[in-house]
Protein backbone atom coordinates (compact mmCIF):
# COMPACT_ATOMS: atom_id res chain seq x y z
CA UNK A 1 0.00 0.00 0.00
CA UNK A 2 0.75 3.78 -0.67
CA UNK A 3 2.72 4.28 2.69
CA UNK A 4 4.15 8.12 1.99
CA UNK A 5 4.55 10.98 -0.63
CA UNK A 6 6.69 13.55 -0.55
CA UNK A 7 6.38 16.32 -3.48
CA UNK A 8 8.68 19.41 -4.07
CA UNK A 9 8.11 22.05 -6.78
CA UNK A 10 5.21 19.98 -8.79
CA UNK A 11 2.61 22.45 -10.34
CA UNK A 12 1.74 24.26 -7.26
CA UNK A 13 3.06 22.50 -4.78
CA UNK A 14 6.17 24.11 -3.13
CA UNK A 15 7.03 21.37 -0.70
CA UNK A 16 4.95 18.18 0.76
CA UNK A 17 5.01 15.41 2.60
CA UNK A 18 2.13 13.55 3.83
CA UNK A 19 1.47 9.70 5.42
CA UNK A 20 -1.42 7.43 4.60
CA UNK A 21 -2.91 4.72 6.46
CA UNK A 22 -4.29 1.38 5.45
CA UNK A 23 -8.14 1.30 3.98
CA UNK A 24 -10.42 4.65 3.30
CA UNK A 25 -7.93 7.90 2.53
CA UNK A 26 -10.14 11.16 1.28
CA UNK A 27 -8.80 14.18 0.11
CA UNK A 28 -11.32 16.77 0.45
CA UNK A 29 -11.75 20.86 -0.60
CA UNK A 30 -13.29 23.19 -2.61
CA UNK A 31 -13.27 22.52 -6.66
CA UNK A 32 -10.10 23.75 -8.06
CA UNK A 33 -7.89 23.72 -4.45
CA UNK A 34 -5.55 21.50 -5.70
CA UNK A 35 -6.57 17.72 -5.36
CA UNK A 36 -6.25 16.45 -8.73
CA UNK A 37 -2.82 18.01 -8.39
CA UNK A 38 -1.81 15.29 -6.07
CA UNK A 39 -3.33 12.25 -8.14
CA UNK A 40 -0.70 13.82 -11.42
CA UNK A 41 1.91 13.78 -8.64
CA UNK A 42 1.46 9.89 -8.17
CA UNK A 43 0.26 9.51 -11.60
CA UNK A 44 3.76 10.95 -12.37
CA UNK A 45 6.08 9.12 -9.88
CA UNK A 46 5.17 5.82 -11.42
CA UNK A 47 5.67 6.34 -14.92
CA UNK A 48 2.87 8.44 -15.89
CA UNK A 49 3.35 11.49 -19.36
CA UNK A 50 4.90 14.60 -17.92
CA UNK A 51 5.34 18.10 -19.36
CA UNK A 52 7.32 21.18 -18.60
CA UNK A 53 4.50 23.00 -17.00
CA UNK A 54 4.41 20.07 -14.30
CA UNK A 55 7.61 21.84 -12.54
CA UNK A 56 6.53 24.68 -10.34
CA UNK A 57 7.05 28.28 -12.24
CA UNK A 58 10.62 29.45 -11.38
CA UNK A 59 11.91 26.20 -10.33
CA UNK A 60 14.38 23.87 -12.25
CA UNK A 61 13.80 20.93 -10.82
CA UNK A 62 10.75 18.96 -9.40
CA UNK A 63 11.20 15.80 -7.30
CA UNK A 64 8.21 13.04 -6.44
CA UNK A 65 8.75 10.30 -4.10
CA UNK A 66 6.36 7.64 -3.08
CA UNK A 67 7.21 5.22 -0.01
CA UNK A 68 5.28 1.55 -0.94
CA UNK A 69 4.75 -1.08 1.64
CA UNK A 70 5.79 -4.52 -0.29
CA UNK A 71 3.88 -7.37 -0.69
CA UNK A 72 4.87 -11.36 -1.72
CA UNK A 73 3.81 -10.43 -5.26
CA UNK A 74 5.66 -7.53 -5.46
CA UNK A 75 8.73 -8.56 -4.18
CA UNK A 76 9.02 -11.45 -6.36
CA UNK A 77 8.81 -8.70 -9.17
CA UNK A 78 11.56 -6.37 -7.34
CA UNK A 79 13.94 -9.62 -7.21
CA UNK A 80 13.11 -11.18 -11.07
CA UNK A 81 14.28 -7.13 -11.86
CA UNK A 82 17.10 -7.29 -9.57
CA UNK A 83 15.57 -3.74 -7.77
CA UNK A 84 17.62 -3.66 -4.72
CA UNK A 85 15.11 -4.34 -1.54
CA UNK A 86 16.15 -3.87 2.32
CA UNK A 87 13.10 -4.61 4.60
CA UNK A 88 9.24 -4.22 3.55
CA UNK A 89 9.53 -1.13 1.71
CA UNK A 90 9.73 0.21 -1.69
CA UNK A 91 10.66 3.71 -2.85
CA UNK A 92 9.70 4.74 -6.11
CA UNK A 93 11.50 8.49 -6.81
CA UNK A 94 10.80 10.54 -9.99
CA UNK A 95 13.35 13.55 -10.50
CA UNK A 96 12.16 16.25 -13.06
CA UNK A 97 14.71 18.80 -14.86
CA UNK A 98 13.20 21.16 -16.75
CA UNK A 99 14.64 22.16 -20.41
CA UNK A 100 14.74 24.40 -23.28
CA UNK A 101 11.44 23.63 -24.54
CA UNK A 102 10.54 20.28 -22.69
CA UNK A 103 11.41 18.65 -19.62
CA UNK A 104 13.41 15.47 -18.34
CA UNK A 105 13.09 12.67 -16.38
CA UNK A 106 14.97 10.39 -14.26
CA UNK A 107 13.36 7.54 -12.33
CA UNK A 108 14.50 4.82 -9.54
CA UNK A 109 13.40 2.26 -7.23
CA UNK A 110 15.19 1.91 -3.88
CA UNK A 111 17.91 4.21 -5.12
CA UNK A 112 18.43 2.18 -8.52
CA UNK A 113 17.79 3.91 -11.61
CA UNK A 114 15.54 2.51 -14.11
CA UNK A 115 13.64 2.76 -17.22
CA UNK A 116 9.91 3.68 -17.76
CA UNK A 117 8.90 0.42 -19.12
CA UNK A 118 10.29 -0.74 -16.07
CA UNK A 119 7.69 1.20 -14.12
CA UNK A 120 4.72 1.16 -16.10
CA UNK A 121 5.39 -2.59 -15.54
CA UNK A 122 5.55 -2.38 -11.59
CA UNK A 123 2.85 -0.36 -11.55
CA UNK A 124 -0.18 -2.48 -12.12
CA UNK A 125 1.39 -4.38 -8.79
CA UNK A 126 0.59 -1.49 -6.83
CA UNK A 127 -1.48 1.35 -7.90
CA UNK A 128 -4.99 1.57 -10.39
CA UNK A 129 -5.67 5.43 -10.67
CA UNK A 130 -9.02 6.00 -12.31
CA UNK A 131 -8.88 9.90 -12.72
CA UNK A 132 -10.48 11.93 -15.28
CA UNK A 133 -11.41 8.64 -17.45
CA UNK A 134 -7.83 7.71 -16.81
CA UNK A 135 -7.72 3.69 -16.52
CA UNK A 136 -4.58 1.66 -16.93
CA UNK A 137 -6.30 -1.51 -16.55
CA UNK A 138 -9.87 -2.12 -16.97
CA UNK A 139 -9.41 -2.11 -20.68
CA UNK A 140 -6.26 -4.48 -20.95
CA UNK A 141 -7.76 -7.46 -22.56
CA UNK A 142 -5.17 -9.53 -19.83
CA UNK A 143 -6.49 -7.83 -16.68
CA UNK A 144 -10.11 -8.60 -17.95
CA UNK A 145 -9.21 -11.77 -18.36
CA UNK A 146 -7.31 -11.66 -14.82
CA UNK A 147 -10.43 -10.76 -13.25
CA UNK A 148 -12.69 -13.39 -15.01
CA UNK A 149 -10.73 -16.08 -14.18
CA UNK A 150 -10.74 -15.23 -10.35
CA UNK A 151 -14.73 -15.20 -10.63
CA UNK A 152 -14.06 -18.98 -11.90
CA UNK A 153 -11.83 -19.61 -8.41
CA UNK A 154 -10.24 -22.59 -8.22
CA UNK A 155 -11.66 -24.88 -11.02
CA UNK A 156 -10.52 -22.35 -13.67
CA UNK A 157 -6.91 -22.10 -12.09
CA UNK A 158 -6.87 -26.08 -12.25
CA UNK A 159 -7.91 -26.14 -15.81
CA UNK A 160 -5.59 -23.45 -16.76
CA UNK A 161 -2.77 -25.21 -15.42
CA UNK A 162 -4.03 -27.95 -17.47
CA UNK A 163 -4.12 -26.12 -20.46
CA UNK A 164 -0.71 -24.33 -19.97
CA UNK A 165 1.17 -27.95 -19.83
CA UNK A 166 -1.07 -29.11 -23.17
CA UNK A 167 0.18 -25.78 -24.74
CA UNK A 168 3.50 -26.63 -23.54
CA UNK A 169 3.53 -29.54 -25.52
CA UNK A 170 1.77 -29.02 -28.53
CA UNK A 171 4.59 -26.47 -28.55
CA UNK A 172 7.30 -28.62 -28.01
CA UNK A 173 5.65 -31.68 -30.70
CA UNK A 174 5.38 -28.59 -33.19
CA UNK A 175 8.88 -27.79 -32.75
CA UNK A 176 10.20 -31.54 -33.29
CA UNK A 177 8.33 -31.32 -35.86
CA UNK A 178 9.36 -28.00 -37.57
CA UNK A 179 13.00 -29.11 -37.07
CA UNK A 180 12.39 -32.73 -38.74
CA UNK A 181 10.72 -30.86 -41.24
CA UNK A 182 13.80 -28.34 -41.77
CA UNK A 183 15.98 -31.04 -42.04
CA UNK A 184 14.06 -33.03 -44.52
CA UNK A 185 13.58 -29.47 -46.89
CA UNK A 186 17.46 -29.44 -46.81
CA UNK A 187 18.53 -33.24 -46.44
CA UNK A 188 20.45 -34.07 -49.20
CA UNK A 189 22.38 -30.96 -49.61
CA UNK A 190 22.96 -31.07 -46.15
CA UNK A 191 23.88 -35.13 -45.93
CA UNK A 192 26.39 -34.60 -48.81
CA UNK A 193 28.05 -31.36 -46.82
CA UNK A 194 28.03 -33.47 -43.66
CA UNK A 195 28.94 -36.60 -44.95
CA UNK A 196 32.14 -34.93 -46.89
CA UNK A 197 33.49 -33.14 -43.78
CA UNK A 198 32.74 -36.40 -41.88
CA UNK A 199 35.36 -38.27 -43.83
CA UNK A 200 37.88 -35.73 -43.80
CA UNK A 201 37.17 -35.13 -39.88
CA UNK A 202 37.35 -38.69 -39.31
CA UNK A 203 39.95 -39.75 -40.83
CA UNK A 204 42.69 -37.32 -39.37
CA UNK A 205 41.49 -39.11 -35.79
CA UNK A 206 40.77 -35.88 -33.85
CA UNK A 207 40.59 -37.24 -30.19
CA UNK A 208 43.04 -34.75 -27.79
CA UNK A 209 42.44 -30.74 -27.39
CA UNK A 210 45.60 -30.54 -26.77
CA UNK A 211 47.72 -32.27 -29.29
CA UNK A 212 48.33 -29.33 -31.25
CA UNK A 213 50.32 -27.66 -28.46
CA UNK A 214 52.01 -30.70 -27.51
CA UNK A 215 53.39 -31.28 -31.39
CA UNK A 216 54.38 -28.21 -31.27
CA UNK A 217 56.79 -28.26 -27.96
CA UNK A 218 58.56 -31.72 -29.37
CA UNK A 219 58.96 -29.86 -32.77
CA UNK A 220 61.01 -27.68 -30.82
CA UNK A 221 63.11 -30.31 -28.96
CA UNK A 222 63.69 -32.30 -32.34
CA UNK A 223 64.36 -29.43 -34.68
CA UNK A 224 67.35 -27.89 -32.16
CA UNK A 225 68.42 -31.93 -30.33
CA UNK A 226 72.64 -31.17 -31.57
CA UNK A 227 72.15 -27.93 -29.90
CA UNK A 228 70.56 -29.43 -27.11
CA UNK A 229 72.92 -32.05 -26.56
CA UNK A 230 76.10 -29.60 -26.76
CA UNK A 231 74.36 -27.02 -23.86
CA UNK A 232 73.95 -30.54 -22.01
CA UNK A 233 77.49 -31.51 -21.82
CA UNK A 234 78.67 -27.59 -21.39
CA UNK A 235 76.38 -27.63 -18.24
CA UNK A 236 77.68 -31.01 -16.69
CA UNK A 237 81.50 -29.64 -16.93
CA UNK A 238 80.61 -26.59 -15.34
CA UNK A 239 78.36 -28.77 -12.71
CA UNK A 240 80.04 -31.54 -11.73
CA UNK A 241 83.78 -32.95 -13.93
CA UNK A 242 85.47 -29.87 -15.98
CA UNK A 243 87.89 -31.63 -18.10
CA UNK A 244 88.88 -27.61 -19.26
CA UNK A 245 91.12 -25.62 -17.40
CA UNK A 246 88.04 -24.43 -15.13
CA UNK A 247 87.22 -25.75 -11.54
CA UNK A 248 83.32 -27.91 -11.50
CA UNK A 249 81.38 -26.68 -9.22
CA UNK A 250 81.12 -29.71 -7.52
CA UNK A 251 84.62 -29.99 -6.58
CA UNK A 252 84.71 -26.18 -5.37
CA UNK A 253 81.62 -27.49 -3.08
CA UNK A 254 83.75 -30.38 -2.05
CA UNK A 255 86.79 -27.97 -1.29
CA UNK A 256 84.73 -25.86 0.74
CA UNK A 257 83.38 -28.89 2.74
CA UNK A 258 86.97 -30.17 3.37
CA UNK A 259 88.06 -26.63 4.63
CA UNK A 260 84.18 -26.35 7.39
CA UNK A 261 85.49 -30.20 8.70
CA UNK A 262 88.74 -28.37 9.42
CA UNK A 263 87.24 -25.19 11.17
CA UNK A 264 84.55 -27.97 13.02
CA UNK A 265 87.49 -29.22 15.44
CA UNK A 266 88.20 -25.85 16.90
CA UNK A 267 84.25 -24.28 16.29
CA UNK A 268 80.84 -26.24 16.20
CA UNK A 269 78.77 -23.03 15.13
CA UNK A 270 79.81 -23.59 11.87
CA UNK A 271 78.25 -27.04 11.75
CA UNK A 272 74.66 -26.14 10.26
CA UNK A 273 76.63 -23.87 7.09
CA UNK A 274 78.48 -27.45 6.47
CA UNK A 275 75.51 -29.00 6.62
CA UNK A 276 74.10 -26.81 3.83
CA UNK A 277 77.11 -26.83 2.08
CA UNK A 278 76.92 -30.86 2.16
CA UNK A 279 72.95 -30.23 1.18
CA UNK A 280 74.35 -28.02 -1.60
CA UNK A 281 77.05 -30.09 -2.98
CA UNK A 282 74.67 -33.47 -2.56
CA UNK A 283 71.99 -31.44 -5.38
CA UNK A 284 74.59 -30.23 -7.65
CA UNK A 285 76.18 -33.53 -7.75
CA UNK A 286 72.77 -35.18 -8.54
CA UNK A 287 71.95 -32.14 -11.16
CA UNK A 288 75.16 -33.20 -12.87
CA UNK A 289 74.11 -36.92 -12.96
CA UNK A 290 70.94 -35.90 -14.87
CA UNK A 291 71.64 -33.45 -17.30
CA UNK A 292 74.62 -36.02 -18.54
CA UNK A 293 71.64 -38.85 -18.63
CA UNK A 294 69.73 -35.91 -20.28
CA UNK A 295 72.20 -35.52 -23.20
CA UNK A 296 73.18 -39.04 -23.41
CA UNK A 297 69.75 -40.22 -24.11
CA UNK A 298 69.04 -37.01 -26.80
CA UNK A 299 69.55 -38.13 -30.56
CA UNK A 300 68.17 -36.74 -33.86
CA UNK A 301 65.55 -38.53 -35.32
CA UNK A 302 64.64 -36.68 -38.63
CA UNK A 303 61.66 -39.34 -39.50
CA UNK A 304 59.99 -38.50 -36.30
CA UNK A 305 60.67 -34.68 -37.12
CA UNK A 306 58.95 -35.06 -40.73
CA UNK A 307 56.20 -37.36 -38.89
CA UNK A 308 55.46 -34.31 -36.31
CA UNK A 309 55.77 -31.24 -38.98
CA UNK A 310 53.46 -33.29 -41.08
CA UNK A 311 50.91 -34.00 -38.35
CA UNK A 312 50.95 -30.05 -37.44
CA UNK A 313 50.52 -28.58 -40.90
CA UNK A 314 47.73 -30.85 -41.31
CA UNK A 315 45.75 -29.89 -37.69
CA UNK A 316 46.82 -26.02 -39.03
CA UNK A 317 45.20 -26.68 -42.58
CA UNK A 318 41.94 -28.01 -41.09
CA UNK A 319 41.75 -25.26 -38.20
CA UNK A 320 41.93 -22.93 -41.02
CA UNK A 321 39.79 -24.23 -43.41
CA UNK A 322 37.20 -24.31 -40.78
CA UNK A 323 37.31 -21.38 -39.01
CA UNK A 324 37.88 -22.92 -35.61
CA UNK A 325 40.20 -24.26 -32.87
CA UNK A 326 41.69 -27.73 -32.12
CA UNK A 327 39.46 -28.29 -29.58
CA UNK A 328 36.16 -26.34 -31.15
CA UNK A 329 36.81 -28.57 -34.11
CA UNK A 330 36.45 -32.14 -31.94
CA UNK A 331 33.29 -30.81 -30.67
CA UNK A 332 32.24 -29.79 -34.22
CA UNK A 333 33.13 -33.28 -35.26
CA UNK A 334 30.47 -34.28 -33.09
CA UNK A 335 27.97 -32.27 -33.93
CA UNK A 336 28.08 -33.67 -37.40
CA UNK A 337 28.13 -36.77 -36.29
CA UNK A 338 25.01 -36.66 -34.41
CA UNK A 339 23.60 -34.56 -37.43
CA UNK A 340 24.06 -37.18 -39.90
CA UNK A 341 22.50 -39.92 -37.32
CA UNK A 342 19.25 -37.68 -37.60
CA UNK A 343 19.01 -37.18 -41.01
CA UNK A 344 19.69 -40.29 -42.00
CA UNK A 345 16.56 -41.24 -40.33
CA UNK A 346 17.31 -41.98 -36.78
CA UNK A 347 15.03 -41.28 -34.03
CA UNK A 348 11.15 -40.40 -34.54
CA UNK A 349 10.34 -40.54 -38.60
CA UNK A 350 8.48 -37.38 -39.66
CA UNK A 351 4.91 -39.34 -39.75
CA UNK A 352 5.68 -40.41 -36.39
CA UNK A 353 6.30 -36.96 -35.46
CA UNK A 354 2.74 -35.22 -37.38
CA UNK A 355 1.05 -37.67 -35.28
CA UNK A 356 1.94 -36.51 -32.38
CA UNK A 357 1.79 -33.00 -33.25
CA UNK A 358 -1.96 -33.96 -34.05
CA UNK A 359 -2.46 -35.55 -30.66
CA UNK A 360 -0.75 -32.36 -28.86
CA UNK A 361 -3.03 -30.06 -30.83
CA UNK A 362 -5.88 -32.56 -30.09
CA UNK A 363 -5.30 -32.58 -26.44
CA UNK A 364 -5.07 -28.61 -26.07
CA UNK A 365 -7.91 -28.01 -28.24
CA UNK A 366 -10.19 -30.07 -25.58
CA UNK A 367 -8.43 -28.67 -22.38
CA UNK A 368 -9.28 -24.97 -24.25
CA UNK A 369 -12.72 -25.91 -24.57
CA UNK A 370 -13.10 -27.00 -21.15
CA UNK A 371 -11.62 -23.98 -19.55
CA UNK A 372 -13.75 -22.00 -22.11
CA UNK A 373 -17.32 -23.39 -20.55
CA UNK A 374 -15.91 -22.82 -17.20
CA UNK A 375 -15.07 -19.23 -18.20
CA UNK A 376 -18.82 -18.62 -19.92
CA UNK A 377 -19.67 -19.88 -16.79
CA UNK A 378 -17.99 -17.42 -14.55
CA UNK A 379 -18.80 -14.55 -16.81
CA UNK A 380 -22.37 -14.87 -15.90
CA UNK A 381 -21.44 -14.93 -12.98
CA UNK A 382 -19.67 -11.71 -13.09
CA UNK A 383 -22.20 -10.24 -15.21
CA UNK A 384 -25.16 -10.66 -12.83
CA UNK A 385 -23.04 -9.77 -9.75
CA UNK A 386 -21.60 -6.70 -11.20
CA UNK A 387 -25.05 -5.34 -12.44
CA UNK A 388 -26.14 -5.24 -8.62
CA UNK A 389 -23.32 -3.91 -7.78
CA UNK A 390 -24.06 -1.17 -10.31
CA UNK A 391 -27.51 -0.43 -9.34
CA UNK A 392 -27.02 1.67 -5.94
CA UNK A 393 -24.74 3.58 -7.86
CA UNK A 394 -27.25 5.75 -10.16
CA UNK A 395 -26.59 3.10 -12.65
CA UNK A 396 -29.91 0.89 -12.76
CA UNK A 397 -30.13 0.05 -15.90
CA UNK A 398 -26.91 -0.18 -17.20
CA UNK A 399 -25.91 -3.60 -19.65
CA UNK A 400 -22.78 -5.10 -18.74
CA UNK A 401 -21.32 -8.31 -20.91
CA UNK A 402 -18.63 -10.03 -20.91
CA UNK A 403 -17.79 -10.92 -24.27
CA UNK A 404 -15.63 -14.55 -25.24
CA UNK A 405 -14.31 -14.76 -28.84
CA UNK A 406 -12.10 -17.54 -29.64
CA UNK A 407 -8.85 -17.12 -30.81
CA UNK A 408 -5.78 -19.48 -31.57
CA UNK A 409 -4.75 -21.26 -28.60
CA UNK A 410 -2.32 -19.77 -26.01
CA UNK A 411 -0.71 -20.85 -22.71
CA UNK A 412 -3.71 -19.22 -21.16
CA UNK A 413 -6.48 -20.75 -23.59
CA UNK A 414 -8.24 -20.08 -26.53
CA UNK A 415 -10.46 -16.43 -25.43
CA UNK A 416 -10.18 -13.18 -25.84
CA UNK A 417 -12.11 -11.47 -23.62
CA UNK A 418 -13.62 -8.44 -23.34
CA UNK A 419 -15.60 -6.31 -21.23
CA UNK A 420 -18.77 -4.56 -23.17
CA UNK A 421 -20.87 -1.98 -21.71
CA UNK A 422 -24.17 0.53 -22.57
CA UNK A 423 -25.25 2.74 -19.80
CA UNK A 424 -28.22 3.99 -21.02
CA UNK A 425 -31.20 1.97 -22.96
CA UNK A 426 -31.40 0.88 -26.22
CA UNK A 427 -28.12 1.82 -26.87
CA UNK A 428 -25.52 -1.48 -28.25
CA UNK A 429 -23.01 -2.97 -26.23
CA UNK A 430 -19.45 -1.43 -27.25
CA UNK A 431 -15.91 -1.96 -25.70
CA UNK A 432 -15.99 -0.46 -22.27
CA UNK A 433 -12.55 1.64 -22.44
CA UNK A 434 -14.96 2.96 -25.83
CA UNK A 435 -17.78 3.57 -24.53
CA UNK A 436 -17.97 4.65 -20.79
CA UNK A 437 -17.78 8.22 -19.46
CA UNK A 438 -14.78 9.16 -17.02
CA UNK A 439 -17.43 8.99 -14.30
CA UNK A 440 -19.13 5.74 -15.59
CA UNK A 441 -15.84 4.26 -15.44
CA UNK A 442 -15.44 5.12 -11.89
CA UNK A 443 -18.23 4.03 -10.47
CA UNK A 444 -17.99 0.47 -12.84
CA UNK A 445 -14.69 0.13 -11.45
CA UNK A 446 -15.72 0.23 -7.97
CA UNK A 447 -18.20 -1.98 -8.91
CA UNK A 448 -15.73 -4.43 -10.39
CA UNK A 449 -13.45 -3.46 -7.45
CA UNK A 450 -16.27 -4.36 -4.80
CA UNK A 451 -16.98 -7.76 -7.18
CA UNK A 452 -13.51 -8.70 -7.10
CA UNK A 453 -12.44 -7.73 -3.29
CA UNK A 454 -10.79 -11.10 -2.89
CA UNK A 455 -8.49 -10.73 -5.56
CA UNK A 456 -5.04 -9.08 -4.44
CA UNK A 457 -4.79 -7.27 -8.49
CA UNK A 458 -3.01 -4.06 -6.86
CA UNK A 459 -2.65 -2.57 -3.46
CA UNK A 460 -3.90 1.16 -3.73
CA UNK A 461 -7.01 2.31 -5.45
CA UNK A 462 -7.46 6.02 -6.31
CA UNK A 463 -10.74 7.21 -7.21
CA UNK A 464 -11.21 10.92 -8.55
CA UNK A 465 -14.64 12.03 -7.61
CA UNK A 466 -16.18 8.76 -8.23
CA UNK A 467 -19.00 10.48 -6.57
CA UNK A 468 -19.49 13.24 -9.22
CA UNK A 469 -23.15 14.06 -9.81
CA UNK A 470 -25.03 12.21 -7.35
CA UNK A 471 -26.02 12.29 -3.64
CA UNK A 472 -28.46 11.26 -1.12
CA UNK A 473 -28.67 7.20 -1.31
CA UNK A 474 -25.72 7.00 -4.00
CA UNK A 475 -23.72 8.98 -2.21
CA UNK A 476 -24.30 6.87 0.86
CA UNK A 477 -24.20 3.62 -1.31
CA UNK A 478 -21.03 4.91 -2.92
CA UNK A 479 -19.19 5.66 0.95
CA UNK A 480 -19.88 2.02 1.78
CA UNK A 481 -18.96 0.82 -1.15
CA UNK A 482 -15.32 2.06 -0.63
CA UNK A 483 -14.99 1.59 2.85
CA UNK A 484 -15.98 -2.24 1.89
CA UNK A 485 -13.10 -1.79 -0.24
CA UNK A 486 -10.82 -0.55 2.13
CA UNK A 487 -11.30 -3.60 4.40
CA UNK A 488 -8.91 -5.63 1.99
CA UNK A 489 -6.94 -2.49 -0.43
CA UNK A 490 -5.98 0.71 0.58
CA UNK A 491 -8.40 3.14 -0.77
CA UNK A 492 -7.28 6.55 -1.71
CA UNK A 493 -10.47 9.05 -2.75
CA UNK A 494 -10.73 12.36 -3.92
CA UNK A 495 -14.73 13.67 -3.14
CA UNK A 496 -16.99 16.31 -2.73
CA UNK A 497 -19.61 14.31 -0.69
CA UNK A 498 -19.88 14.43 2.80
CA UNK A 499 -21.23 10.48 3.35
CA UNK A 500 -18.20 9.83 1.69
CA UNK A 501 -15.97 11.92 3.45
CA UNK A 502 -17.35 10.68 6.77
CA UNK A 503 -16.55 7.39 6.40
CA UNK A 504 -13.11 7.83 5.80
CA UNK A 505 -10.23 5.86 7.92
CA UNK A 506 -7.42 9.03 7.64
CA UNK A 507 -8.85 12.41 5.72
CA UNK A 508 -7.05 15.09 4.51
CA UNK A 509 -8.28 18.76 3.64
CA UNK A 510 -6.61 20.19 0.67
CA UNK A 511 -6.40 24.28 -0.24
CA UNK A 512 -4.55 27.04 -1.82
CA UNK A 513 -2.72 29.64 0.08
CA UNK A 514 -1.25 32.73 -1.01
CA UNK A 515 2.53 33.34 0.20
CA UNK A 516 4.78 36.51 0.24
CA UNK A 517 8.11 35.15 -1.89
CA UNK A 518 11.01 37.04 -1.49
CA UNK A 519 13.57 38.18 -4.30
CA UNK A 520 15.84 35.84 -2.50
CA UNK A 521 13.43 32.81 -2.86
CA UNK A 522 12.46 32.66 0.52
CA UNK A 523 9.10 32.66 1.43
CA UNK A 524 6.83 33.54 4.69
CA UNK A 525 3.36 33.61 5.37
CA UNK A 526 1.96 36.87 3.53
CA UNK A 527 0.81 39.87 5.37
CA UNK A 528 2.82 38.82 8.29
CA UNK A 529 3.79 41.49 10.99
CA UNK A 530 6.70 43.97 11.11
CA UNK A 531 6.80 43.52 7.07
CA UNK A 532 7.90 46.91 5.40
CA UNK A 533 6.20 48.17 1.93
CA UNK A 534 10.22 48.42 0.35
CA UNK A 535 10.36 44.43 1.03
CA UNK A 536 11.28 43.21 -2.58
CA UNK A 537 8.53 40.44 -2.22
CA UNK A 538 6.17 38.56 -4.79
CA UNK A 539 3.05 36.81 -3.46
CA UNK A 540 2.84 33.20 -4.76
CA UNK A 541 0.10 30.56 -4.61
CA UNK A 542 0.90 26.72 -3.29
CA UNK A 543 -1.46 24.18 -2.22
CA UNK A 544 -1.45 23.14 1.25
CA UNK A 545 -2.37 19.84 2.91
CA UNK A 546 -3.27 19.33 6.38
CA UNK A 547 -4.57 15.85 8.00
CA UNK A 548 -7.59 16.60 10.14
CA UNK A 549 -8.20 14.86 13.40
CA UNK A 550 -11.73 14.45 14.82
CA UNK A 551 -12.42 18.23 15.51
CA UNK A 552 -11.40 19.56 12.17
CA UNK A 553 -12.43 16.76 10.36
CA UNK A 554 -16.59 17.86 12.19
CA UNK A 555 -16.08 21.44 10.66
CA UNK A 556 -14.88 20.03 7.22
CA UNK A 557 -18.26 17.82 6.96
CA UNK A 558 -20.34 20.85 7.86
CA UNK A 559 -18.47 22.74 5.36
CA UNK A 560 -18.92 20.36 2.55
CA UNK A 561 -22.13 19.66 3.96
CA UNK A 562 -23.53 23.25 4.11
CA UNK A 563 -26.87 24.22 5.29
CA UNK A 564 -29.37 27.14 6.18
CA UNK A 565 -26.88 27.84 9.19
CA UNK A 566 -23.62 26.96 10.65
CA UNK A 567 -25.43 24.85 13.08
CA UNK A 568 -27.35 22.96 11.06
CA UNK A 569 -24.34 22.09 9.08
CA UNK A 570 -22.58 20.79 12.19
CA UNK A 571 -25.58 18.68 13.55
CA UNK A 572 -25.18 17.20 10.09
CA UNK A 573 -21.90 16.60 10.23
CA UNK A 574 -22.29 14.85 13.69
CA UNK A 575 -25.04 12.61 12.30
CA UNK A 576 -22.79 11.32 9.45
CA UNK A 577 -19.99 10.47 11.62
CA UNK A 578 -21.81 9.34 14.12
CA UNK A 579 -23.44 6.79 11.80
CA UNK A 580 -20.12 5.70 9.94
CA UNK A 581 -18.59 4.70 12.73
CA UNK A 582 -21.20 3.03 13.33
CA UNK A 583 -21.08 1.40 10.21
CA UNK A 584 -17.38 0.77 10.10
CA UNK A 585 -18.00 -1.35 13.66
CA UNK A 586 -20.44 -3.90 11.30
Amino acid sequence: MLVALKIENFALIDHLALEFQAGLNVLTGETGAGKSIMLDALDAVLGGRVSQRMIRAGEKRGVIEATFAVTDRTRQWLEAHEVPLAGDRLVCTRELTAGKNTVRSRSRLNGATVNKPQVEALRLHLVEITAQGQTLQVGDPQMQLYWLDGVGGTAIAQQRQVVATQYEAMVEAQTALERRRRAEQQRQDQLDLFDYQWQELSAVGLADPNELIQLEQEQQRLSHAVELQQQSYQVYQRLYENDQDGTACADLLGQAVQTLEDMLQYDNTVEPILDMVNEALAQIEEAGRQINTYGEDMETDPQRLQEVQTRMSQLKQLTRKYGKTLPDLIDYTQEIQASLALLNGEGQSLEALEAAQQAAQAALAKACQKLTKLRQKAAKELEASLIEELKPLAMERVQFQVSLTPIEPTITGADKIQFRFSPNPGEPLQPLAETASGGEMSRFLLALKACLSQLDVVNTLVFDEVDVGVSGRVAQAIAEKLHHLGRSQQVVCVTHQPMVAAMADAHFRVGKEVIEQAATGASKKSKSKGSSANDATSERTVVRVTPLDDAMRRDELAQLAGGQSHQDALSFADALLKQAKSLRQM
